[in-house]
């Protein structure tokens, strides 16, 4: 497809980084400064007309259809959230097999200029992408990644489980967000997500846990490494990114098309989402004291990119974290299983 803006009003800011770091998260956005209806509005309306009443079994039918419109993937599953979402099934989470081996990580110094090019305009600073710099080879064992990152509603379990105290704050007055029940959890902290795991694994018996950077970057990349989960070319359709125009988190699995080579949704946008580790130079890279260095010291890495950043955080192999001086990171994440 090509890429266009959700409204013909906006318009895709095109600055440096130098500039990227004075301007509002609405600028940097791209957003006008007055309210226009957004590209799907009128869809979404549409579809949850036609779609309401309807029964379970046939929302999720259209929910993975890829013969339906992504108005009417994403409202049949925002009816599932308030009818009861089947496929979420927190102490049973649908999980996808990936297979291990000797597997290679990472971007080619060569590389680097060319995807600079790829996503000009995006105020990209060259030590961003150097951080995936070198592609290095990762022995991986075959372990088990989440088919959909961890909900609203999976969370929700957790906390009442377990009295733990951090309630995301994209939960409005600290109630449960019942109509977002099977969109991903968000705006929690890399130890909320340890502990949902920790949590998970002693509930189950089973070997949860947050997957590692180079396991988030194999199940994503897949055999062929490609750039996005499903391809070479970025989808505004395919993933729920900036580009799409939601600004939103959407359903699970309602991308259909965007999954990766093993078949697992949403690696690429709807939210960020945290791995097991801190950040570190790869084997031969060096390490890059950006932005994030200088806020945090140490921080957790993120991948995947999400519904209020453009699509080049949304590449496989890109590597990033938690930016508090913005209020549009969306950080959530998925668990992993040892075998």
């Amino acid at each position: 497809m090509t890429l266009r803006a959700p409204h013909p009003d906006w318009h895709w800011p095109d600055f440096g980084p130098a500039l990227c770091g004075t301007l509002t998260d609405r600028e940097r956005l791209g957003l006008p400064d007055r309210y226009v209806s957004p590209r799907l509005g009128a869809a979404l309306k549409q579809a949850f007309a036609a779609q309401r009443g309807q029964d379970v079994e046939a929302l999720l039918r259209t929910l993975a259809s890829p013969a339906a419109t992504l108005a009417q993937r994403i409202s049949s599953g925002n009816l599932l959230a308030l009818l009861g979402d089947p496929r979420i099934r927190t102490l049973q989470p649908a999980m996808v097999d990936v297979p291990g081996g000797r597997v290679l990580i990472g971007l080619d110094s060569d590389e680097l200029a060319a995807v600079l090019g790829r996503f000009a305009g995006l105020g990209l600073d060259r030590s961003w992408i150097e951080k995936e710099c070198p592609r290095h080879s990762v022995s991986l064992d075959a372990f088990r990644l989440a088919r959909y990152p961890v909900t609203n509603s999976e969370y929700r379990d957790f906390l009442l489980d377990t009295g733990h105290p951090e309630l995301p704050s994209s939960w409005a007055f600290r109630q449960f967000p019942q109509t977002h029940a099977n969109h991903p959890v968000y705006t929690v902290s890399a130890a909320a997500a340890d502990a949902y795991a920790r949590w998970l694994a002693l509930r189950t018996g089973r070997g949860f846990r947050l997957p590692t950077e180079a396991e988030w970057e194999w199940a994503a990349a897949g055999p062929l490494a490609l750039e996005f989960p499903w391809g070479a070319v970025f989808d505004a359709d395919r993933a729920n990114t900036a580009e799409t125009g939601l600004f939103d988190t959407s359903p699970v699995g309602a991308f259909v098309g965007g999954e990766s080579a093993f078949g697992i949704a949403d690696l690429a946008g709807n939210v960020e989402e945290y791995v097991a580790g801190d950040y570190a130079a790869y084997p031969g890279g060096t390490a890059i004291a950006d932005h994030l260095v200088q806020i945090h010291g140490e921080y957790r890495v993120a991948r995947g990119g999400s519904f209020a950043r453009f699509r080049d955080l949304a590449r496989t192999r890109r590597r990033h974290g938690h930016n508090p001086r913005s209020a549009t990171y969306a950080m959530g994440f998925r668990v992993a299983e040892s075998l």
